[in-house]
């Protein structure tokens, strides 16, 4: 081989990681672009709050399945053959969708567990094979780099499927379907690209049988107990409470904008996630858990603006909470998975990942759960209940702000 084919090669390989982001990328629009749509399906379809907040939620069935059974299969039989099939769920669960505004609420749940799966694989698999990607022998990025090359493309997605949804439902016919034609479409080359361009971490199979590839000892680990899982359930929660919870809220000020304004505070809310990242990384510290705590004060502070959202009914208002909770997502989002790349052996690390987005996504439950208690309670009163939940984890974080650190794994990430 000649020097000029070996760069060729080597150059390859070190973008092979980009294949995986495109599909991770294109799994995330499709789990996402259902969000601004619920309006349309409450004025439109006639669903009520409880429905449309139910089908919103229901995703989180199928995911936690994908998060935890993909990464044991995609140690077992590679991480190509699993991914692909998340990118194929994907787009049938669009094709499901699409069809639902006929087929009725049976479909709308289904198509929504679809989606939920091939996020859940997305998460897991798609998280640690970019991370595995950006590491030697494949890539000679800098540490801590894989964590947010995966959170980064995950966002994007999260973000451009409402923005699509959003304009398409705005300004083009047929929105509860030709939203979903989009994705299928935009699936097609993401495939491709999966089975084609990336290239295989897992050269070994795991011999371990699927029941031993469910346990994951470091899931047990007390830096992620005591750190980790007080706080992953609000990286998803803050952003439903975002961008599903605080339209609504605003939505009667707003009268045939609502559905576009949703959209916008969706993308604000996942853009401002993307760009607080790096900074997220310089939070990052490798003897304390400060990026998570101040991850945790964010939210709380969002958490108390959508209060006041809820009591003056302000679109102005709302911006700023999407701001506050999309910057606590994007940093909690970096920081857990910077922990958790402390925390497990490599063999393990698929397993914690999938672990983490599961507890990650019961945030998402949040606005069906509060929408059933609102012929009870205000709003407002339950918004700020949420406040003082998070605030008392937000306490358990910081209580384990240096602890724990002497069983965790060495990582190389210098301290900043």
């Amino acid at each position: 081989m000649t020097s000029t084919m070996r760069s060729v090669a080597a150059t390859t390989t070190r973008r092979a990681w980009l294949a995986v982001a495109f599909a991770a990328f294109c799994i995330g629009w499709g789990g996402n672009e259902f969000t601004p749509l619920l309006i349309a399906y409450a004025q439109q379809a006639g669903y009520s709050r409880v429905d449309v907040d139910v089908l919103l939620g229901a995703y989180v069935l199928g995911l936690v399945p994908g998060l935890l059974l993909a990464s044991t299969l995609s140690d077992r039989h590679g991480r190509r053959p699993v991914m692909a099939v998340g990118v194929v769920a994907s787009a049938i669960g669009s094709l499901t969708l699409a069809v639902g505004d006929v087929a009725g609420f049976s479909a709308l749940f289904g198509g929504r567990l679809l989606s939920g799966l091939a996020v859940g694989i997305a998460m897991a698999v798609g998280s640690a094979w970019i991370t595995e990607l950006s590491k030697p022998p494949f890539d000679d990025a800098d540490p801590g780099t894989g964590a947010r090359r995966a959170s980064i493309c995950l966002s994007m997605g999260l973000g451009a499927g409402p923005l699509c949804a959003g304009l398409l439902a705005a300004f083009a016919p047929l929105p509860l379907v030709l939203t979903y034609v989009v994705h299928v479409v935009l699936c097609a080359p993401a495939l491709w690209a999966v089975l084609t361009r990336s290239v295989e971490t897992r050269t070994e199979g795991s011999t371990r049988s699927l029941l031993q590839g469910l346990r994951v000892p470091a899931a047990t680990h007390r830096r992620f107990t005591h750190v980790v899982i007080p706080m992953a359930p609000w990286i998803f929660g803050s952003a439903a409470i975002a961008y599903a919870i605080v339209p609504a809220l605003v939505a009667d000020e707003l009268g045939q904008w609502a559905l576009l304004y949703t959209a916008g505070l969706t993308v604000l809310t996942l853009a401002c996630g993307v760009l607080v990242q790096p900074i997220a990384r310089r939070l990052d510290d490798v003897s304390s858990a400060r990026a998570v705590v101040v991850s945790m004060v964010l939210m709380i502070a969002g958490i108390l603006a959508a209060v006041f959202t809820a009591l003056t009914r302000s679109p102005v208002l709302a911006v700023l909470v999407a701001m506050l909770l999309g910057s606590a997502y994007g940093i909690a989002i970096v920081s857990g998975l910077l922990e958790i790349q402390r925390i497990a052996a490599p063999d393990e690390l698929a397993g914690i990942t999938g672990v983490y987005y599961s507890l990650a996504y019961v945030g998402f439950l949040l606005p069906a759960a509060l929408a059933a208690l609102a012929r009870y309670v205000t709003y407002p009163v339950m918004l700020t209940g949420v406040a003082v939940v998070a605030a008392a984890c937000a306490v358990r974080c910081a209580s384990g702000w240096s602890k724990h650190l002497d069983t965790a794994r060495p990582f190389e990430m210098p301290n900043r």
